[in-house]
């Protein structure tokens, strides 16, 4: 089965790890901030609850081979500051590779992002793991479009996907 997953790799100032449930407390500040959820349309359920379904998510993936996302570890402070992996998906009935990221609000516009991202394509596209990457980003999250256009990619496309008109940022391997 092949591994997504970067645990046990690093950049200049961030660990990533396999997610575990012992960040619950730390990520659960993601879900109780309005600002995460104002880019994407869904029913949210008490904060509590859609972090445990997202830890559930993520151990879905581990244990189907879907991808993950990979727990960020500030290497200063030993701190979570988030989430970034590689992430099976479809769109448009195309089976994609995904850069995902989610950041701790505290975290936001010091680069952290695009450093994980960063790190994610170079892990996929040395591994051979796809021949492109996709980031999928709702049309008002101008803070992930940045990050994926500091990634290389470019806008690929706009369409639906999970309910919310989005934008396909994608990079070839090679670019």
């Amino acid at each position: 089965m092949t591994t997504y997953l970067l645990n046990g790799e690093e950049t200049d100032r961030i660990m990533f790890r396999t997610i575990d449930r012992s960040h619950f407390d730390q990520w659960l500040e993601f879900f109780k901030t309005p600002e995460t959820t104002l880019h994407w349309i869904a029913d949210y359920e008490a904060p509590e609850i859609e972090c445990k379904k997202w830890y559930e998510k993520q151990f879905n993936r581990y244990a189907t081979g879907s991808g993950g996302m990979n727990a960020l570890i500030e290497k200063t402070s030993g701190k979570l500051i988030g989430h970034c992996g590689l992430l099976k998906q479809t769109v448009d009935g195309i089976s994609e590779l995904e850069i995902g990221y989610s950041l701790l609000p505290q975290f936001w516009n010091r680069g952290y992002a695009t450093e994980a991202a960063r790190k994610c394509k170079e892990h996929a596209f040395n591994n051979k793991l796809a021949d492109s990457l996709v980031s999928i980003i709702s049309l008002t999250n101008l803070q992930s479009e940045s990050v994926a256009i500091k990634n290389g990619m470019t806008l690929d496309k706009t369409t639906s996907y999970n309910g919310n008109e989005v934008n396909i940022f994608r990079i070839w391997k090679g670019k």
